[in-house]
């Protein structure tokens, strides 16, 4: 089942999204044409008077790596995408960045007091890795309505309890100024560890709380000594220690130490940017918010699977949920790459110039169709032949620009379809 398309008429009004088979009717009798890749959207040739609109509502389910989204229509799951941030990839390369500025300002120059101390950031700030998850999502809010009739939007409103996951016993004054969220810890340990069992790997299968080092040999009861494991597992181990336990698995054991280890930053990632995104939307339309227990209640009860964006979709009051799909459009956030003006070699020395962009109109990334060679991505050069590289294979092939048309230019996103994309997306 693919995603509902999105229809708008010739105003650029959006319309009912409709089945993928009305759609390829409409594409093949010529009654509409396609006005935009992803998300795959239609435009029709003549208008139509008094169109019957049935609004939908936006769910989403924000995360700090991955963010559900689900369109729903009268109780029915008509479109889904799950949006991964690149927060990290952002965090990396401010370091980077920071780091090769303080090289240089210690490599032959005079000695400057730091200033860092001069510069307070504005109120509300929050870091750019925190702002891109924000940014990103309103984005795409806003992109839906302008394809889809769109009256509501809820979202999964989490807290964490941070103070909680590490001491589940801490209560009154013990926080102190600590952010007394609602969170239980079991939720978190089964987001931390996937869902699976932390020595066998065993999915779809009741998990237990497990203590890494046994508490009755002095383990606490804090999250970073806590695992998931199955009954079977957890029987197994007993009050052995984890070393002795996986003796004959070394691999194991280091992988669940590292994982163990791991710092609450997802959990700080969501306490950071939950008020930020609320206020962004509060801006475009009504906002409703839902819990995670509610969530994860709403999902159980129906008996769907644990996904992304199906826990969007499950997101607030609900009593059924029908989906009419099961390939949600799966995005990631790539950027707009650099600006670098030379390329450098690995002594920081420029050994070419790049070309400013757009080249003839195009830029490296941008989704084209060719006469012979079919759908494929575009890298173009300032001399001679562009490079065109099909979709599905490795390696680029020669072209000439006037054989190539636009089908979707690059906005810092790339998408992924499953094998069986309908046909009519790449008419």
């Amino acid at each position: 089942m693919q995603n509902y398309v999105f229809v708008i008429d010739t105003n650029k009004q959006p319309l009912n999204p409709i089945s993928p088979k009305k759609a390829r009717r409409l594409l093949d009798k010529g009654k509409a044409a396609v006005f935009r890749m992803y998300p795959f959207t239609i435009i029709l040739k003549t208008a139509i008077s008094a169109p019957t609109i049935s609004p939908s509502q936006i769910k989403i389910d924000p995360g700090s790596k991955t963010t559900g989204f689900a369109l729903v229509q009268n109780g029915q799951v008509i479109w889904a995408m799950e949006l991964e941030h690149r927060g990290s990839l952002i965090k990396k390369k401010l370091e980077s960045r920071s780091a090769v500025r303080r090289g240089r300002r210690n490599r032959n120059t005079r000695y400057r007091k730091p200033r860092f101390l001069n510069h307070k950031p504005s109120l509300g700030w929050i870091a750019p890795s925190l702002e891109h998850r924000v940014l990103t999502t309103e984005t795409w809010v806003k992109r839906l309505i302008k394809f889809c009739p769109v009256d509501e939007i809820w979202i999964e409103r989490v807290k964490f309890d941070t103070q909680k996951m590490q001491n589940p016993e801490v209560s009154g004054v013990e926080y102190q100024q600590g952010n007394l969220a609602g969170y239980e810890v079991r939720e978190y340990l089964l987001e931390k560890w996937g869902r699976e069992c932390a020595y066998c790997g065993k999915q779809n299968t009741p998990l237990q709380i497990e203590h890494i080092h046994p508490k009755s040999k002095g383990g606490s009861d804090r999250v970073s000594n806590l695992c998931l494991a199955c009954e079977k597992c957890n029987q197994k181990k007993g009050n052995k220690p984890i070393e002795e336990f996986l003796t004959l698995k070394p691999d194991l054991l280091r992988k669940i130490l590292a994982i163990a280890k791991q710092p609450l930053t997802d959990a700080a990632a969501m306490n950071t940017t939950r008020n930020k995104i609320l206020k962004a939307l509060k801006a475009i339309k009504p906002v409703a918010t839902g819990t995670g227990a509610q969530t994860k209640y709403n999902r159980t009860r129906l008996r769907l699977p644990k996904q992304h964006w199906i826990d969007a979709a499950c997101v607030g009051n609900l009593k059924t949920l029908t989906l009419r799909t099961s390939q949600p459009l799966l995005v990631t956030c790539k950027g707009h790459g650099g600006r670098q003006k030379a390329a450098l070699n690995k002594y920081g020395y420029p050994i070419r110039h790049n070309p400013l962009r757009p080249i003839k109109g195009w830029i490296t990334g941008d989704i084209a169709k060719h006469q012979k060679l079919g759908i494929g991505k575009v890298t173009p050069r300032s001399r001679g032949s562009f490079g065109f590289t099909p979709l599905g294979e490795k390696g680029y092939k020669s072209c000439k620009p006037q054989d190539i048309s636009a089908v979707h230019r690059k906005d810092g996103y790339t998408y992924r379809f499953c094998k069986n994309l309908p046909g009519f997306a790449w008419k």
